[in-house]
């Protein structure tokens, strides 16, 4: 039997490669979008959702249950960029990052696990970032995200585990999506005392996304966890340096770790 897969931010870059790569592997998939009707040809069912609005989260799983009888993956993987210096961010723009990278995967989470143990047993993962493993500089919301949605997947995987469903992290570094365009940013304001240092920072984030790797390298990583019998708590998928960078954080003292992102950025 064909297991039944829900992926959230499915309509580009990640998301949908993931989609079809498992469509093609004979997965029934189903995908969400803030606005559906722009995807009507995708090779996958695009339901509306909003992470944000627990209502559609609920219209969309209860969708799937009544066709489906069932969902066997959860894929939480839509999420939203934000940079700037933390000082200059709007504190509405800083929770609406949260209520998109980290209270909205708890809550189709909460709207899952019901079916998941009715049915005894489920898989969840968890999109994150490798950026979640370091704060990194003018990306200092994301990373907090991001992180927060790593750590409350450990404790979850606990209080899960008797009901047979399972829950993982996937952490991708750059990939050559367009979350560069959607995300926010901080303008650069003449008068900013970080004018100097955010602006050649973005410049250099964004070049690191232009050149990412394909997202199909995600969509075979994800792929491999679904047909691993006991997932592992995180995953990272990146070019070397980027899974290197997290090994460095664990042995480096932190002032030199600290140091060394700051040269990389040029700080």
């Amino acid at each position: 039997m064909s297991k039944v897969v829900f992926i959230t931010g499915a309509s580009s870059g990640i998301g949908k490669s993931i989609g079809e790569f498992l469509v093609e592997k004979g997965f029934i998939v189903y995908g969400t979008s803030r606005n559906p009707e722009k995807y009507k040809n995708s090779k996958f069912l695009i339901l509306e959702l909003d992470v944000k609005k627990e209502e559609t989260i609920l219209e969309s799983v209860n969708a799937i249950i009544k066709k489906e009888g069932r969902i066997d993956v959860v894929i939480n993987n839509a999420g939203a960029g934000i940079t700037g210096p933390i000082e200059e961010i709007p504190h509405d723009e800083i929770k609406a990052n949260f209520d998109t990278n980290f209270f909205g995967p708890i809550k189709v989470i909460k709207a899952v696990l019901p079916q998941m143990r009715k049915q005894n047993g489920g898989l969840i993962i968890n999109v994150t970032s490798i950026a979640g493993y370091m704060g990194l500089p003018y990306r200092g919301v994301y990373s907090a995200s991001k992180a927060a949605l790593e750590i409350i997947t450990e404790a979850f995987r606990m209080e899960i585990k008797d009901f047979n469903i399972k829950m993982t992290n996937v952490a991708p570094g750059d990939f050559a999506t367009n979350i560069a365009a959607g995300r926010y940013h901080a303008p650069l304001l003449d008068d900013s005392p970080y004018k100097k240092p955010y602006g050649d920072t973005l410049n250099l984030m964004n070049a690191h996304v232009d050149n990412g790797s394909n997202p199909d390298v995600m969509a075979k990583a994800v792929f491999k966890i679904i047909e691993t019998p006991n997932p592992k708590v995180h995953y990272k998928v990146g070019e070397f340096m980027q899974k290197f960078s997290i090994v460095l954080k664990r042995i480096l003292p932190d002032k030199v770790y600290e140091k060394l992102l700051m040269n990389h950025y040029k700080l």
